[in-house]
C-alpha cells in the first residue's frame, strides 16, 4: 500500500464540542483529494479479496466512504440512519450516548439473511454506534465480516465494546 501522512490531513479542533475535548475533524479529508484517494485505495486493497456481500454505511460521513468503496468493490451498500429518516420498514437498535440515548435504523429489506456485511464509519470512538449496527445485522441473520473506520480512538475503549469483531482503522489517536 502507498504511504501517506494521514495525520497531516486531519484537522484537529481544540475545545470542541466542549472545553477539554480535542476534536478530530475528518471533513478536512474531503478537501484533500490525495488523502481521500489514499483512504479509498487502502480500504479497497484491504477488502477486495474478502467475502463481502454488502457494505453498511453509518450516518453520515460513513456514507461518503462507503459509497465510493462500494463502487470500487462492485458491491451494494445500505444505510444506517438516525431514527425516523428511512421511509420503509426498518429494524432499529438504540445505544447509549454521553448524555442520553440514540437510535439507528436500517431498511429491513436491504440486508438478507446470510449476507456478509462490512460496516463502514469515519471515526470509531466508544463503539456504541457500531455495536448497534452489528446488532441489527445479526438480528436479521447476517454476519458482520468486519468494521472499518478511518480514525480510531482506542482510549475510549471501543476495542472492548467491539471485541468480537475485526476492527480496522487507518490511524489511531491515543489520547484526547
Amino acid at each position: 500500500m502507498e504511504k501517506f501522512n494521514l495525520d497531516q490531513a486531519i484537522r484537529k479542533v481544540s475545545d470542541f464540542p466542549k472545553p477539554g475535548i480535542l476534536f478530530y475533524d475528518i471533513t478536512s479529508i474531503f478537501t484533500n483529494p490525495e488523502a481521500f484517494e489514499f483512504i479509498i485505495n487502502t480500504a479497497y486493497e484491504l477488502y477486495k479479496n474478502k467475502d463481502i456481500d454488502l457494505l453498511l454505511a453509518v450516518e453520515s460521513r460513513g456514507f461518503i466512504f462507503a459509497s465510493v468503496l462500494a463502487y470500487k468493490l462492485k458491491k451494494p451498500f445500505a444505510l444506517a440512519r438516525k431514527k425516523g429518516k428511512l421511509p420503509g420498514k426498518t429494524i432499529s437498535e438504540s445505544y447509549a450516548l454521553e448524555y442520553g440515548e440514540a437510535t439507528l435504523e436500517i431498511h429491513i429489506d436491504d440486508i438478507k439473511k446470510g449476507n456478509n456485511v462490512l460496516i463502514i464509519d469515519d471515526l470509531i470512538a466508544t463503539g456504541g454506534t457500531l455495536k448497534a449496527c452489528a446488532g441489527m445485522i445479526e438480528q436479521i441473520g447476517a454476519k458482520v465480516t468486519g468494521i472499518f473506520g478511518v480514525i480510531g480512538l482506542p482510549f475510549l475503549n471501543y476495542t472492548k465494546v467491539l471485541e468480537k469483531y475485526t476492527v480496522t482503522t487507518l490511524i489511531e489517536y491515543q489520547s484526547e
